[in-house]
């Protein structure tokens, strides 16, 4: 399918680079029934049924954008005798390793160290080097030593269409208040709404809820530069589902409830996992899964999830999921009533095509 199908135009004061405060005051778009409604995300318990069960991605962001330096062996006169480098680590490959989109990549050699603080302390080798600024790194750190050199020295990548640095309260603003593991290096920004009360008013409502770990990349913020959908590779992340969560699920759809996945990130890793019959086992692997106009979901019904970009991977998902025609008809009623977009945005409830009312 043409890339360009996923294309509109979007005014650039649309675009959020602080959230709504408190968090779940942002707007909420209905688009579950023939007609678009506009409500709030404080509406939600409402929209749901007893019985349904929602999935959240309890992901923890780390600061994955580094800053470093590398030695220079053939410095001119007069300079500091280092090329600066800037590094956004987008997927672990074991304890103190990570694979990274590096600008100023083009002389790294694998065998080269690059420091990333100021006291030459916390540092990492080039271990390989691949295509397009791709170069994997091994510290000398792992683990959860690794995570703490990270929260010391790095900043947290936020999304570039925010055209801003980070700053201390994006620690707090860009992580779900359900949090637990450390890994992605993106939020899974539908879970940025919710607030303990509104935790609350689901549980009060009946509605359960389970939680699932994908570690997102930065390969989320890549643009699609291919003219065909079937000529775009998705970077692979890894994620989990436990077997308790997959319990909760199987016996809550036995009973008529409905699955509602908050966050694209969600529904990925549960259409990953899903079996054929629409089961949904215990799982933990990677998945590079790429969702476009076609595809046949297994399991989901319902998802929550903020406005994408244009042209990119996670609105042509939204698409195939409530229907090509309607999300762009959606998109031009939340640009005309002035909804906040990207990942600090506003949120909207899709149903499945199928399924719309």
């Amino acid at each position: 399918m043409r890339v360009d199908a996923f294309d509109f135009d979007l005014p650039r004061a649309l675009i959020a680079d602080r959230p709504a405060r408190p968090r779940d005051s942002a707007r909420l778009l209905d688009v579950t029934g023939a007609a678009f409604a506009d409500r709030g995300v404080l509406d939600l318990p409402a929209l749901l049924q007893p019985g349904d069960v929602m999935v959240f991605n309890d992901t923890r962001v780390i600061p994955a954008r580094l800053f470093g330096t590398r030695r220079l062996s053939d410095a001119p006169a007069g300079s500091d005798g280092v090329a600066r480098i800037e590094a956004t680590l987008h997927q672990a490959l074991g304890l103190d390793s990570w694979a990274a989109f590096v600008k100023g990549s083009k002389k790294l050699r694998p065998g080269q160290t690059v420091v990333f603080s100021d006291d030459d302390d916390f540092a990492a080798e080039v271990t390989s080097k691949g295509e397009a600024g791709e170069v994997t790194f091994r510290f000398n750190r792992s683990g959860a030593g690794l995570v703490l050199a990270l929260e010391k020295h790095g900043h947290l990548p936020l999304p570039p269409y925010m055209g801003r640095e980070d700053d201390p309260q994006d620690r707090t603003d860009y992580q779900t208040v359900y949090a637990r593991h450390d890994g992605a290096v993106a939020a899974p920004t539908a879970g940025l709404h919710f607030t303990d009360r509104l935790l609350e008013a689901l549980d009060q409502r009946g509605i359960q809820r389970v939680h699932v770990t994908l570690h997102v990349g930065a390969g989320t913020f890549l643009p699609v530069k291919v003219d065909d959908t079937d000529d775009h590779r998705m970077h692979s992340e890894f994620g989990i589902i436990s077997p308790e969560a997959a319990e909760t699920i199987a016996q809550a759809r036995k009973k008529g409830g409905r699955l509602v996945c908050v966050g694209t990130t969600s529904l990925r890793l549960i259409e990953s996992a899903a079996l054929p019959d629409g089961s949904v086992p215990a799982w933990s692997g990677s998945t590079d899964i790429f969702i476009t106009p076609g595809y046949r979901f297994k399991a989901v019904d319902l998802l929550m999830t903020n406005f994408h970009l244009p042209r990119s991977t996670l609105f042509m998902l939204v698409s195939a999921f409530a229907g090509h025609a309607r999300m762009q008809a959606a998109y031009a009623h939340a640009i005309a009533e002035g909804y906040r977009f990207y990942s600090y945005g506003d949120s909207s409830l899709l149903a499945r095509e199928d399924l719309i009312r």
